[in-house]
């Protein structure tokens, strides 16, 4: 039996009433969706997420207003729960991951699926969410000690927050065990910023995080990679060896 995938005309069909918070009409489509042989994970992959981006673009192009945006997120994140509900689970992992995503209604959405899509994997999922002081995150990797920590759509006024805090992550060695992967949003759009920040991995779908992070358990972003702190790294080493070549005061005297 042939698959069956999510269209444009299917993708375009879905759209219009989501924007309109048409909720009836929005839980048939999905449902009709499921009967016609699409999975739940093609629709949370193929349809519900990229719905939302497009809804994203729209109101960066100011053709829609905040309150189409709000009544589509909310209309797509109950629909994402029943389609979850529906996902086949794997046998667990014994691996961590720990999610944050950028504070806003469109990225908490993005993190959701990534977080359902990883528990689905077998991970054992921890989903902060975003708006997490920079503190609390340091507190809660502290805690859980992942293997595995996810910035996910982060906002362009965040980016700085996170460069920090690889940095940071990096500079005290605290959990050198643990990946940084970088989905979505952001780093979708801006190619090679994950790499730029210093992060492990990249994804630029929720749906590719699962491949990335299974494929690629052990790899680590090279000194040449990590270009967040490099230039205070680099003032480091020339101290470091300064302070091997320096006569002491007794030489001197």
């Amino acid at each position: 039996m042939s698959r069956t995938h999510v269209t444009p005309s299917l993708s375009q069909k879905y759209l219009e009433p989501l924007l309109k918070g048409e909720r009836d009409l929005c839980r048939r489509i999905v449902e009709e969706s499921l009967a016609a042989g699409i999975s739940p994970a093609d629709l949370l992959n193929d349809l519900v997420w990229p719905t939302m981006e497009k809804v994203q673009e729209l109101y960066r192009d100011d053709r829609i207003t905040i309150s189409a945006v709000n009544l589509a997120t909310r209309l797509n994140r109950a629909l994402t729960d029943q389609l979850t509900a529906r996902l086949p689970r794997s046998a667990p992992k014994g691996k961590k991951v720990l999610i944050f995503c950028g504070d806003d209604e469109p990225e908490e959405l993005g993190g959701q699926i990534c977080a359902d899509l990883f528990e689905c994997d077998g991970w054992n999922v921890k989903f902060a969410g975003g708006g997490v002081p920079e503190d609390e995150v340091l507190s809660l990797i502290g805690s859980e000690r992942p293997e595995l920590l996810v910035m996910f759509g982060t906002l362009p006024a965040g980016v700085p927050a996170v460069r920090k805090l690889i940095d940071y992550l990096r500079e005290v060695n605290s959990c050198p065990e643990m990946q940084i992967m970088c989905c979505g949003g952001i780093y979708k759009r801006a190619e090679g910023l994950a790499e730029e920040i210093g992060a492990d991995l990249f994804a630029a779908e929720a749906s590719d995080a699962i491949r990335v992070a299974n494929d690629n358990p052990t790899k680590k972003a090279t000194v040449d990679q990590q270009t967040v702190g490099r230039m205070r790294r680099i003032r480091k080493a020339q101290l470091r060896r300064v302070d091997r070549v320096a006569p002491s005061a007794e030489q001197v005297a």
